[in-house]
């Protein structure tokens, strides 16, 4: 169940918007082993001077389009898995909305089942008849 922070400049449409998280999604389920309607994502559209990025660093040049996808996981995946989600998502949003990959950067951060609780204040590692699961 990865949980995904985007970031990007303020100024998308609400369809662009979808498109991102829509792309997001498609790339999660085909490359990342999650499964369907398993979807947790914040948007966070910053004003100039509130998202600040170097435009060349290892790749670019990144332009005003440039979109932080931060995505915190409940397990480790292979190298080979993680390059096949980087290359699916940057394809997709190449397809819709339009991104360009030179403005796409991620980054993984795992977490054990213990860091997470989904509910009711119940750890996500506790024994299923304490979540009624």
């Amino acid at each position: 169940m990865p949980f995904t922070r985007i970031s990007l400049l303020a100024g998308k449409s609400p369809a662009y918007l979808a498109a991102v998280s829509d792309s997001l999604d498609r790339a999660l389920v085909a490359a990342f082993e999650v499964p369907e309607n398993d979807r947790f994502v914040a948007i966070h559209q910053h004003q100039p001077g509130e998202l600040i990025f170097d435009r060349t660093y290892r790749g670019g040049p990144r332009s005003d389009d440039y979109i932080f996808f931060h995505i915190t996981t409940g397990r480790m995946r292979s190298e080979e898995t993680k390059a096949r989600f980087y290359q699916r998502l940057v394809e997709n949003l190449a397809q819709a909305p339009g991104v360009r990959p030179e403005d796409v950067m991620v980054s993984l951060v795992n977490a054990t089942f213990e860091d997470w609780s989904f509910a009711s204040g119940i750890s996500a590692a506790a024994p299923a008849e304490e979540t009624g699961r």
